[in-house]
């Protein structure tokens, strides 16, 4: 009984940090330059993977899109698509050629009528004269060559001619020459009179050639 009291007496005394140690459990040493080294939740037990979305046209059908003008088949087999909207171009290489002396003769006409000066008149006659020449070759030996449009276009052409190198002369030769005898050719009235001449065949032809078809 007294060895009881004693060893009661000696645990008292002793720090009870110290008797703590006996009933804590041994804990490992831990390198904080390993890192974390516990253990993570498991996450693929909540995780769901997101469905792949598929991509639908926000037009059930295409012609649905703006299905007012829907393109329809060209209608080649209907003769008034053909004639009509498909129009070819019905003018013959003669014809368009018609069209461009219109504007030539369209420009000295009115070259003649603004009283432009000789060198402006002389330039548009020359340019019509080269285009005559050209015209004139090209259908020499065609059935076109028989066309009053073909025949007046030349005869003008030549006239103009004439009519710019009279001008031009007068021009140059006017300081020296008396308007007497050879020299009243170059005399302005005759130049304005050659002019009238000119002005009123161009007129009648700028018509034949529009009327030509």
């Amino acid at each position: 009984m007294k060895k009881l009291f004693i060893t009661i007496l000696i645990l008292l005394s002793v720090n009870p940090h110290c008797y703590g140690a006996f009933f804590t459990k041994k804990t490992e040493e831990i390198d904080a330059s390993n890192g974390y080294v516990g253990k993570l939740p498991d996450l693929t037990k909540e995780y769901k993977p997101s469905s792949t979305g598929v991509s639908t046209p926000i037009f059930d059908k295409t012609k649905d899109f703006n299905s007012a003008n829907e393109i329809k088949p060209t209608p080649t087999d209907n003769p008034a698509f053909v004639n009509i909207i498909l129009k070819q171009d019905k003018l013959s290489p003669y014809v368009s050629d018609l069209q461009e002396f219109i504007e030539m003769f369209e420009q000295i006409y009115d070259s003649i009528e603004s009283q432009e000066n000789v060198q402006r008149f002389a330039a548009r006659v020359y340019f019509l004269n080269k285009n005559s020449e050209y015209f004139r070759d090209k259908y020499a030996n065609e059935p076109e060559s028989n066309y009053v449009s073909y025949k007046r276009i030349l005869e003008v052409s030549a006239h103009a001619r004439s009519v710019s190198e009279l001008r031009t002369e007068a021009e140059k030769y006017k300081p020296y020459l008396a308007y007497t005898g050879t020299g009243a050719i170059y005399n302005s009235n005759n130049i304005d009179q050659q002019l009238n001449f000119l002005r009123v065949e161009l007129e009648e032809l700028i018509n034949i050639l529009k009327d030509t078809n």
